[in-house]
């Protein structure tokens, strides 16, 4: 016997006005809004993306691409590339190392579950303080950014390196010690609070109470922010910091577009290659 296909009517008795979506009104109004919001703002920053096209942008812009090809591989360039490009990673993680001395200390003092005063239910006074003063520092130091504090310390200490170090380690302080602090007072805390009720110092209850359960998100996000910091490096380098940046802000400026489109490829595989190693560490530890 076979079976004969079901088909499906539309349903009676239902006018047009009751299969609209009952939030259009609402989804219309926030589009609007969106709109009279953002026009102002794009004033504001005089966008004009035709200026591009303009024959008098159009034509040095071709001009200095056209320049691009082929990238130059002379061995002595490609040379000094690697060092500056071993460079701007050393930069990268001698400043995460330096932020990460500075964050971990500063985001123990910001947990509350840390604190033996917060296990009556309200925390001390001075305590409290305390650890107002440390989330304030953090705050100054993430506000302030890599290329900000790149410019202050070029002219303390000079061109180089040393710069982009401590202008990395300064940002990332601030960030590190932020999320850190998070992540800590997010998770669960009933292990730390019975390590301290029960005399344990606040370094054990944090190295046997919080730790263990917020370790691999801590170190996950850890190594995400040393693959961002070799991205400032290379950034860093344009105001004098050293580093890859330096040496392709000075091709750019010679206009030489060869020696520009190879450090833009060895830049290119460097960001490839972070990404894949930071991606393969925190599939490790998940």
């Amino acid at each position: 016997m076979a079976l004969q296909p079901l088909s499906v009517s539309p349903a009676r008795g239902l006018s047009p006005a009751s299969l609209r979506d009952p939030a259009w009104h609402q989804r219309v109004t926030w589009a609007v809004v969106g709109l009279v919001l953002l026009w102002p703002t794009l004033v504001l920053t005089e966008f004009k993306p035709w200026v591009l096209v303009e024959p008098g942008s159009l034509a040095p812009t071709l001009r200095f691409l056209g320049d691009f090809l082929p990238p130059k591989l002379d061995p002595a360039f490609l040379s000094m590339v690697a060092i500056e490009t071993w460079r701007t990673v050393a930069m990268a993680t001698a400043g995460l190392v330096l932020a990460l001395l500075l964050a971990v200390p500063l985001a123990l003092l910001s947990v509350r579950s840390l604190s033996v005063s917060a296990l009556s239910g309200r925390m001390a006074v001075w305590p409290a303080a305390l650890r107002q003063v440390v989330r304030w520092t953090l705050v100054l130091l993430r506000s302030v950014p890599e290329l900000i504090w790149a410019l202050v310390f070029v002219r303390v200490v000079g061109l180089g390196p040393t710069a982009g170090v401590l202008a990395i380690a300064l940002t990332y302080g601030g960030m590190l010690g932020k999320v850190y602090a998070e992540i800590l007072d997010s998770g669960e805390t009933h292990a730390t609070s019975s390590l301290l009720r029960n005399g344990s110092g606040r370094l054990q209850a944090f190295l046997y109470g919080l730790l263990p359960q917020n370790g691999a998100e801590l170190t996950s996000y850890t190594v995400y922010r040393w693959e961002c910091a070799i991205r400032s490096s290379a950034v860093l380098g344009f105001v004098g910091a050293g580093g890859l940046g330096q040496q392709m802000d000075a091709s750019m400026k010679m206009f030489n577009g060869s020696e520009v489109a190879t450090m833009l490829l060895v830049f290119m595989a460097l960001v490839w290659l972070a990404d894949r190693v930071s991606a393969w560490l925190r599939k490790g530890l998940g």
